[in-house]
């Protein structure tokens, strides 16, 4: 078992995708209130090497040497991935082993002010950043960024990264009720779409729970009238229900031990990747299913966002 590659596990926008995680849960420059991963840890702009480059290419290559290749190598996981300063050095790496993979990014977008973190990306073939809000304010509320970080500067590092990189940018926004679907939120993300000038615009919302209790996932019927409002060719809405069938490495033994493991108590979901031994990311998939299924459901407590069997 790898403990920093997961998967492959379904992506919707990737189809089956190999993880590669490079900072320790859950270490980011943002503590969003959305997120599924949980509460940010350790909320730092710092980087380093976090986990190792010797241990992350010794992983890949056993993968390589043993199994067939995936669609996509994503670099995403339990935090900020560009956090990790060796990042640049394993691209190159996988690039150099397994040139006919492309490799994605799944980044908040927060260090690409740093001209190096810029750099370090260039190899990619698709990078995935994020952009929920376009003013300070809505930035602070719905982020929750370490103290040094600015919407601002964070623009500004998107659109220098459009100016340097040759590769796809697809652009994700996670857009929640009562947070950024205003007009003046809407308005300031469009001016900021214009100069980013992503190939995708890709609009999300919550499948499940994120950190804080009173964030509500927008309707499909809300997120279309977000892309009517920008009238934006390039504008499209990936948020949708999860279903079984489309999830191909869907093991129903994973499901049965998920199932008769929060049949007894309710978990969170760092209770199931701890008795599971389990990814983060692949839990969430099958959290995903179950929920949607109406198999379970989620409860807040003390401790977090809990799941237990919905009794009928």
């Amino acid at each position: 078992m790898y403990k920093y590659l997961f998967g492959p596990v379904p992506s919707r926008r990737l189809g089956m995708s190999l993880g590669v995680d490079l900072v320790p849960k859950k270490v980011c420059s943002l503590n969003c209130v959305y997120c599924e991963v949980g509460r940010t840890t350790k909320l730092t702009t710092e980087r380093k090497e976090y986990i190792l480059y010797d241990k992350v290419a010794n992983e890949l290559e056993h993968y390589f040497s043993n199994n067939p290749n995936p669609d996509y190598i994503t670099f995403s996981g339990s935090g900020e991935p560009t956090l990790n300063s060796g990042i640049g050095d394993v691209l190159q790496f996988i690039k150099q082993r397994k040139p006919d993979i492309p490799v994605a990014v799944l980044t908040n977008g927060t260090l690409l002010y740093d001209k190096k973190v810029r750099d370090e990306l260039k190899n990619a073939n698709v990078v995935l950043p994020s952009l929920d809000a376009a003013t300070e304010i809505t930035f602070q509320k719905i982020n929750r960024p370490a103290p040094q970080l600015t919407v601002g500067n964070y623009i500004q590092g998107l659109i220098d990264f459009r100016n340097e990189y040759s590769g796809q940018i697809w652009l994700e926004v996670f857009i929640i009720s009562g947070y950024n679907d205003n007009v003046d939120d809407l308005n300031a993300l469009k001016k900021a779409f214009e100069k980013i000038k992503p190939e995708r615009i890709q609009l999300n919302t919550l499948d499940r729970p994120g950190t804080v209790e009173d964030v509500h996932a927008a309707t499909h019927r809300d997120l279309k009238k977000v892309v009517d409002y920008w009238n934006l060719d390039n504008v499209e809405i990936i948020a949708a229900a999860p279903e079984r069938k489309n999830i191909q490495s869907y093991r129903k033994d994973a499901e049965t031990a998920i199932l008769g493991t929060i049949a007894r108590r309710p978990c969170t979901v760092d209770d199931l990747v701890k008795i599971l031994g389990l990814h983060i990311n692949e839990i969430n998939k099958y959290l995903d299913v179950l929920v949607a299924e109406g198999k379970i459901e989620s409860i807040w407590q003390d401790r977090g966002v809990f799941y237990q069997i919905k009794h009928k």
